[in-house]
């Protein structure tokens, strides 16, 4: 999916997060990368957003059957992982979330 046709769902989720101080969005992976104060935490990429996860975040993405990020066939980033579609639509969980992908190292 190009960036232009992910505009909305970009704007979308920038809105749901507008609680974290100095989050600010770039262009990458053909996508959108998500950062605070300086540190990358997230990926927008073709409607889905990835949050990185650590061995103690992981485990709530998986039980809930999330996929790891796979822009292609030859690339995989192991430590991002889908966000549910029922955390986007909740601004404070999504937060929360947002908040133990900054923590994952």
């Amino acid at each position: 999916m190009g960036q232009a046709r992910d505009h909305p769902f970009r704007d979308f989720v920038l809105d749901q997060l507008h609680d974290l101080p100095g989050l600010t969005c770039r262009s990458m992976f053909g996508g959108y990368g998500l950062y605070v104060q300086g540190v990358f935490f997230a990926i927008l990429y073709d409607g889905r957003a990835y949050f990185r996860t650590d061995a103690t975040s992981r485990a709530e993405y998986l039980t809930r059957g999330m996929e790891v990020f796979r822009p292609n066939d030859k690339q995989t980033l192991k430590n991002y992982y889908e966000v549910p579609a029922e955390i986007l639509e909740d601004a404070e969980t999504l937060c929360a979330w947002a908040r133990a992908a900054l923590r994952a190292r």
